[in-house]
């Protein structure tokens, strides 16, 4: 298999974890591949690795989800469910094969900017509109041609399943299985107390229409941000296509919360 590593930080190169884990995977018969600034995957990847947190998976996977290359985490980094696996666990499971693949839900979001309407941007873990000063922002919502009230908040998040335990979660959001086919609207630091984060099923179209004072507002896919102007209409829907993930068969979502947001740390629960 040829597989290409991504490294999210050039530090992590001389990382003796790393230099192991690629040791023992061409010593298995992969052949390796280290992309530079710019690179992509030729196309004879097998399988892309991200090397570093999740913001490292997101950079990676953003690279790969069109064409459909599995994405393997490898945790370097600090908080990670995108990129969980230690590397002393990955080249065994990826040499004998003891991994599956699993189909991650990618958003697809289109910015009506005035006249002008740009080409859609992707996004795995959620799509954000942010007050770009002091103003509070307004936010309406449809789903599917249905009005919700307004949120008047400092911005707005709508995250895929995978995205339950990123931004959302940090501004209230539930906590979702990442099989579940659904998404997330989450509003950020709302002034209107009465309006709680909503679930909708991932067949929905979302459209976002924003009122501010403020000319522009803050536009974000993922790890990347833009500026729109305040009156844009934003259209948000799941994408053709899904990232293929790699899912070590050792790796559990419910251990992982468990592990690293200490879900249930409660001395009733020590067993």
């Amino acid at each position: 298999m040829n597989i290409y590593i991504y490294i999210g930080k050039k530090s992590l190169e001389d990382d003796l974890r790393l230099a192991a884990l690629m040791d023992a995977l061409s010593a298995g018969g992969c052949r390796i591949t280290v992309l530079g600034p710019g690179q992509e995957p030729g196309k004879d990847a097998g399988m892309l690795m991200s090397v570093g947190g999740d913001g490292t998976f997101l950079s990676a996977s953003a690279l790969v989800a069109e064409r459909g290359i599995p994405v393997v985490g490898v945790n370097l980094g600090r908080l990670g469910f995108l990129s969980e696996n230690r590397p002393e666990d990955v080249a065994d499971a990826i040499l004998n094969r003891e991994y599956s693949i699993e189909e991650r839900t990618v958003l697809k979001a289109c910015v009506e900017d005035g006249m002008r309407k740009g080409e859609p941007v992707y996004a795995l873990n959620e799509c954000t509109v942010h007050r770009s000063g002091a103003a509070m922002l307004g936010v309406e919502v449809t789903v599917d041609g249905t009005r919700l009230p307004t949120y008047w908040a400092d911005g707005l998040i709508i995250s895929t399943s995978s995205g339950s335990t990123a931004y959302s979660l940090s501004a209230g959001g539930p906590i979702v299985l990442p099989q579940s086919r659904v998404l997330i609207i989450t509003p950020i630091a709302p002034h209107n107390m009465n309006v709680r984060p909503l679930v909708v099923p991932d067949t929905s179209v979302i459209t976002l229409r924003m009122q501010s004072r403020d000319r522009k507002v803050i536009f974000t896919a993922d790890n990347r941000t833009a500026e729109t102007d305040g009156d844009a209409r934003i259209e948000i829907s799941v994408a053709q296509f899904s990232l293929k993930r790699v899912r070590l068969n050792k790796s559990d979502f419910i251990n992982a919360l468990t592990e690293k947001l200490f879900w249930g740390e409660d001395i009733r629960n020590i067993k």
